[in-house]
């Protein structure tokens, strides 16, 4: 399928692999030139080479920490005129609700909540008065179905949701389409960090973790990039014109709800 979005440019965060990546790979293949960023810049360089040469569409890399206003300032410098941002942050570390304080929460929001809506706040109104543009935040299956363990991460992304639902109605009018996709587990290293948990956790090997959380989803396996990537090219794409403030699920079946 011709996704009809050669030539745009779209922002990329948190790009330099995992699902980031996935995502910025997919949007070149599609033609678009890219500013990819993550915090770690001999990584983010050497996935950004990789498709310059693969797929020859222009990339800039901004190696910066977008949770914070000096990382926020560089990566807007760098990303003017996208037509499309991608936001995506790692999670915040797994624990039990005591081990939180004030100052833990406030990390999470800062890169969970706070960034993308600061990027959204940036980049956005240019692509309104364009009439043209689309965002997709990477949030989490536990927006739909909190994961105890990780309520850090579950209160900072449903803050996001909150903040989609009403501000993707509100924009959808001049052409510009915000939703989110929602990841269950997928081979990254986030997946490796969580299986490493369990190892801890329950004493056995890292295999045997994996096919225990693998047991719990109805495909049978985990999630990859490309996939992931794939279904947020498509909502970055000219055919999704009409999908406004929807958070879609690519969990393989995990998450056991009807709507």
């Amino acid at each position: 399928m011709d996704l009809g979005i050669k030539g745009k440019r779209a922002l990329v965060c948190a790009s330099s692999k995992g699902l980031g990546l996935g995502c910025a790979e997919a949007l070149a293949a599609a033609g678009v030139d890219l500013v990819m960023n993550a915090r770690g810049a001999d990584a983010l360089e050497a996935s950004a080479e990789r498709l310059r040469s693969a797929y020859g569409v222009n990339v800039v890399t901004v190696a910066a920490d977008v949770a914070t206003e000096e990382g926020q300032a560089a990566v807007i410098k760098a990303a003017q005129g996208v037509d499309i941002l991608v936001n995506n942050a790692g999670g915040p570390p797994p624990g039990m609700w005591t081990d939180w304080d004030r100052e833990d929460f406030i990390k999470a929001l800062d890169a969970n909540m706070l960034a993308p809506i600061a990027l959204i706040k940036a980049l956005v109104p240019a692509m309104m008065d364009r009439g043209w543009g689309r965002v997709v935040n990477i949030t989490s299956q536990s927006v739909r179905a909190p994961i105890g363990v990780l309520g850090l991460s579950n209160s900072a992304r449903t803050g996001l949701t909150g903040y989609v639902a009403g501000t993707s109605r509100q924009v959808a009018g001049k052409g510009v389409n915000i939703n989110n996709l929602l990841p269950g587990i997928h081979a990254t290293d986030r997946a490796d960090a969580l299986d490493g948990g369990v190892v801890a956790a329950k004493g056995i090997t890292l295999d045997e973790a994996r096919k225990e959380r693998a047991s719990g989803i109805p495909a049978g396996r985990y999630g990859t990039r490309d996939e992931f990537g794939a279904a947020c090219a498509f909502l970055c794409s000219q055919h999704a014109g009409f999908i406004v403030g929807q958070s879609i699920l690519l969990d393989g079946g995990a998450t056991n709800i009807t709507m």
